[in-house]
């Protein structure tokens, strides 16, 4: 391949663009959202949340394509205008049709109920957490999964909990939280058994499967491919800086290999913790 510049020919030598680069184009690699029952989230947070409590009843418990939990459709009084109002909530383990749930400061502590993380007691599990006060739930959403309050902080209005990774974070105090942790639990211990269980798993999803490995290509489409056995023959470990189509591996790594011994224990807290 030659390409002009300032009068002359350089010879540029370009490989064919790889698949971490077409994915972000989107195309055909966007998500499958037509089925889909909409977003996922706590109530807007309003006057009655922050100063008291409201009272939802769960109308239905429906599946949500492409999400492994299930989904609340949950309805409120609108505390202004004399109608009702229909949430979508991520489903608590243990839900039921007709079930009450409490959103606000001075709802009760139990399964399903919505409140500021601040004044729950430390060792409650939690889910659809709030990253910032009001995002209405970004954290412990999928599956099975739930976070524990670790500790509080008092003077400076922060909530330590330990997420699902293991990640130990510190959020305001007036984020909110559901109690208990989501339904669907066990979900990736049955065996997928054969190719389409996962095709039908995918394509709810989006474009993702069956993935090609790296080392399996040739030359043209990927860094890692070529060679007359099936080997990367180059440190995974790629720059930070590298220009996309470069950048794949183990981008930016501080360290490679097994966590071994006390590391392994010892990784997911931060410095200073036990």
């Amino acid at each position: 391949y030659q390409r002009r510049v300032h009068g002359a020919f350089s010879q540029a030598v370009m490989g064919r663009v790889i698949r971490a680069q077409r994915k972000g184009a989107g195309g055909i690699f966007t998500a499958h959202t037509k089925h889909r029952k909409g977003a996922a989230k706590l109530r807007t947070l309003d006057y009655v949340e922050r100063q008291g409590y409201i009272k939802g009843v769960v109308k239905d418990v429906i599946h949500d394509p492409g999400r492994g939990a299930p989904l609340l459709r949950v309805q409120f009084r609108d505390p202004l205008r004399y109608k009702r109002v229909t949430e979508t909530m991520i489903a608590p383990e243990g839900a039921y049709t007709g079930q009450f749930i409490y959103c606000g400061k001075k709802a009760q502590l139990s399964v399903g109920n919505v409140l500021p993380i601040g004044i729950l007691p430390e060792g409650t599990f939690i889910c659809n957490i709030e990253g910032r006060s009001g995002d209405r739930g970004t954290l412990a959403r999928t599956s099975g999964n739930y976070a524990t309050i670790i500790s509080h902080n008092v003077d400076t209005k922060k909530t330590r909990v330990k997420l699902p990774s293991g990640t130990k974070k510190s959020l305001q105090s007036s984020c909110r939280a559901m109690i208990g942790m989501v339904a669907g639990s066990g979900r990736p211990e049955k065996p997928i058994m054969k190719a389409g269980n996962a095709y039908h798993a995918n394509k709810a999803k989006r474009n993702s499967w069956p993935k090609v490995r790296a080392v399996a290509m040739n030359p043209v489409d990927h860094p890692h491919g070529g060679g007359n056995h099936q080997h990367v023959g180059h440190a995974t470990t790629v720059s930070r800086h590298a220009p996309p189509g470069q950048k794949c591996g183990l981008i930016a790594a501080r360290r490679t290999g097994r966590l071994r011994g006390g590391q392994a224990s010892g990784a997911k807290s931060a410095p200073g913790e036990k």
